[in-house]
């Protein structure tokens, strides 16, 4: 009987590195994700303002992010700037750079739209009621946006997540390069290499993104 080839999982250190590659992974999403999410609100209260300079600056932040394909975005900052400004990132830093710069945009235009779509009255009453910009943002319009946010953001936040492995093409080690140098290292082998490697990296993810999708729905329930 042909084995099955799923101890190829727990051959020597595999299982160890793996792992290893995740907490890689995982460490740059919840960085990027942390930045994205303050950096985010500020540019999305600064793109919802009535001043023209701001709305136009973060408007061509947002678009400039959009356009250019994120992959660019890395190769830029991890060849292009070392040679430009005599730099040196590590492949690590340099993702959570680009995720950030990237996450920030998204979140900037989920904010926006969240306070915008808020009723005009309550800031003039709010307003009226004598309540400067700050005491309005934070007592009225935040609290009302954050409720209407959170699913986009759980899905921007989950998009990071999965989007993490593209930082492989600037040198990092992290859980799916790592599931590579196994498959490649033993497909002679074990011609189902690719098949358990890759079914366990999926695995991984599934863990970490299902339970951020349910926390979003219970919240999504708990403030209707």
């Amino acid at each position: 009987m042909q084995p099955l080839g799923i101890d190829i999982l727990f051959e020597g250190i595999n299982m160890q590195r793996l792992l290893g590659g995740l907490w890689v992974t995982v460490r740059i999403a919840l960085i990027s994700v942390a930045l994205s999410i303050f950096l985010g609100t500020i540019i999305g209260i600064f793109a919802s303002s009535k001043n023209v300079i701001l709305k136009v600056l973060c408007k061509l932040y947002l678009e400039c992010v959009r356009i250019i394909p994120l992959i660019v975005w890395l190769f830029v900052f991890y060849y292009g700037a070392a040679r430009a400004f005599g730099v040196s990132w590590s492949g690590e830093m340099t993702g959570i750079i680009v995720f950030t710069i990237w996450g920030s945009a998204e979140m900037s235009d989920l904010v926006r739209a969240a306070v915008t779509s808020l009723p005009l009255h309550q800031r003039q009453s709010a307003l009226a009621l004598g309540l400067n910009r700050y005491q309005l943002y934070v007592y009225i319009i935040i609290p009302q946006a954050l409720r209407r946010l959170i699913p986009s953001a759980i899905n921007l936040i989950t998009r990071m997540i999965k989007t993490t492995p593209l930082v492989a093409l600037i040198t990092v080690v992290e859980v799916l390069k790592i599931g590579q140098q196994i498959i490649e290292y033993n497909v002679l082998t074990n011609p189902l290499a690719a098949f358990w490697v890759y079914g366990f990296v999926f695995l991984l993810y599934f863990i970490i993104c299902y339970p951020i999708s349910l926390a979003s729905k219970k919240l999504e329930n708990k403030w209707q």
